[in-house]
């Protein structure tokens, strides 16, 4: 066993390099603290979460609030062309509903690819991965000491200001998680968008990190919940401590922080599933207007299908693509722990029936690149005592991805965060204001996202 980090002065700990966390982490390095980011990832190269995210005014504010500005222009310069558009339709392509919004400020990023996008906070930060975060115990001098198991140590180097991003892996998939409770798809209801942009993965604790070492990193989320791995030895594997002021778990929906900190809080299985993937843009024709934002298609058999595209403003190393979403009822998708061409698929059987121009935007996506999410939602929790321990993004209000609301939700965690611990206040009670804003407005945003969601995906009738 060893101890790091036990200097005197204020040091923040953050387990989970995902957006919410690597947003903070930037703010609190730009107001001058030490900050230690860990990543239960060996690599930021590991899994998928998802492709576009949708970042509308909220999350823009929170982006100048958190990043310096050569990060700031770095985001801007490899996010997606401006969308102006969302739009709904018939599986025979007929419009129900549509709204532009013509007065977006070239200014403002509405669109990211998430590899990208985190590349970009990334940028200037020493982050390390490679080991968990398993738990805490706080010390007789108020501070926190963190307990990490950890696995082989992995180096990257810190990106480069051209925003080339980095491929991922297929996670694995697992239906369920034992911190969820199942509802029925049919307790999901109402609800429009206002901004345009589609369905995002969430963030808060997503899969990714990088730095000059990889000598100390925490958990992060994934797709299915699921928790990081220990080794066994000092070089190959093993388990350490650190120390620090406070402690924010930014690990996403399998949070270990949050099972110690908040043991009652639990998921809840919304019944619905998602299927994930992307088709090139080089050369592709699109049905009229699906280039200018996010449309979704809802099917009279029981499916619906989101689009968005990605444009990107600077070449970032990874071509343009339209984003393609599958979602309907877990008993209607069945089994998804298959190959992406089996998922693939599955997308084009749920299409069969529809208008031939949908069904050619799955035919015309990469065979690789389709993997399925759970659709879950966090439930609301009494708060805690606040203290040296907190929580932000999916790790405490995970988010259906409806609307595009999670990594947003976030950012503006992030932002929040980070102006109360560099306001000059004492620790516990910028901590105390932070979560009495936090918890009330995350979980607000997931019951609008749930009424979202339960409007966009019919319920279960006729079948093909």
């Amino acid at each position: 066993m060893r101890t790091v980090g036990t200097v005197p002065g204020m040091r923040i700990l953050i387990s989970g390099a995902g957006i919410g966390g690597l947003a903070l982490a930037q703010a609190l390095r730009r107001g001058g603290l030490e900050v230690a980011v860990y990543e239960r990832d060996p690599s930021p190269q590991t899994r998928r979460q998802g492709y576009r995210i949708h970042i509308d005014h909220d999350g823009n504010e929170a982006l100048r609030a958190c990043l310096p500005p050569e990060v700031l222009d770095l985001a801007h310069r490899t996010s997606g062309d401006t969308g102006d558009r969302i739009a709904f339709y018939t599986q025979d392509l007929v419009e129900l509903s549509s709204q532009v919004f013509p007065d977006i400020p070239a200014s403002e990023i509405t669109n990211v690819d998430r590899d990208t996008f985190r590349q970009s906070l990334l940028t200037g930060l020493d982050v390390s991965f490679g080991h968990t975060v398993t738990g805490y115990d706080l010390t007789p001098s108020g501070r926190v000491r963190v307990a990490l198991s950890t696995s082989p140590p992995t180096t990257s180097p810190t990106p480069s200001t051209d925003g080339t991003a980095a491929s991922v892996g297929r996670p694995a998939f697992s239906a369920s998680s034992p911190t969820s409770t199942a509802a029925s798809p049919a307790s999901v209801v109402g609800g429009t968008s206002s901004s345009p942009g589609g369905p995002a993965s969430s963030a808060g604790g997503t899969a990714s990190s990088v730095g000059v070492t990889a000598s100390s990193a925490g958990g992060t989320a994934s797709s299915d919940g699921g928790d990081g791995s220990s080794g066994d030895g000092s070089s190959g594997g093993g388990s350490f401590f650190d120390e620090g002021d406070l402690l924010v778990g930014a690990d996403g929906v399998g949070s270990a922080v949050r099972r110690q900190l908040a043991p009652s809080a639990t998921l809840r299985d919304l019944g619905l599933r998602c299927l994930y993937g992307r088709m090139p843009l080089d050369g592709a024709t699109l049905p009229p207007d699906f280039g200018r934002g996010f449309s979704w298609v809802a099917g009279a058999n029981g499916y619906g299908a989101g689009f968005a595209p990605v444009r990107f403003r600077t070449p970032a190393g990874v071509p343009d693509y339209l984003m393609t979403t599958l979602v309907a009822p877990t008993g209607v998708l069945g089994n998804l722990d298959l190959p992406s061409e089996a998922l693939q698929q599955i997308c084009l059987d749920a299409s069969a029936t529809w208008h031939p121009a949908v069904r050619h935007l799955f035919a015309a996506a990469d065979p690789t690149s389709f993997f399925p999410i759970a659709i879950r939602a966090g439930t609301r929790i009494t708060p805690w005592s606040s203290g040296q321990v907190t929580l932000l993004g999916d790790a405490i209000h995970t988010m259906p991805p409806a609307g595009g609301v999670g990594a947003n939700t976030a950012l503006q965690d992030a932002a929040l965060l980070a102006a109360e611990i560099l306001s000059g206040k004492p620790l516990p009670e910028a901590v105390a204001a932070y979560e009495s804003v936090m918890l009330p407005r995350g979980f607000d945003t997931i019951d609008k996202s749930i009424r979202m969601i339960g409007r966009m995906v019919p319920q279960p009738g006729a079948r093909p």
